[in-house]
């Protein structure tokens, strides 16, 4: 975990530009066609349907008091820095559970 939160600070120092949240008054984009591939984490975190994915799957991630240094990563790309627990097959039920929440 320690070097998570280490790689995400450094992640969080290169990029910081990028790491600006979106208003509060911003709605949800509940049910969005999201991709572990392609999605950042931030905008995952925004959305209610999709933050509870991830609480299923990672929640020592969601939970980490530094998760927002990484809101402009992707899960993939955070993968690199927390295989341990962001592993192939957590991202394919990630995948799936996204998928499925898909509207119609």
């Amino acid at each position: 975990m320690r070097i998570f939160l280490s790689a995400l600070l450094l992640t969080a120092s290169v990029s910081a530009p990028s790491l600006a949240h979106a208003p509060a008054s911003a709605p949800a984009r509940t049910h969005a066609a999201y991709n572990v591939q392609e999605t950042d984490l931030g905008t995952l975190l925004d959305d209610p349907v999709a933050k509870a994915i991830l609480v299923k799957y990672l929640p020592d991630v969601v939970s980490n008091p530094q998760v927002d240094m990484g809101r402009s990563l992707t899960l993939a790309q955070l993968q690199q820095y927390a295989g341990d627990q962001i592993t192939d097959d957590k991202l394919a039920k990630i995948q799936a559970d996204l998928d499925a929440a898909k509207p119609n």
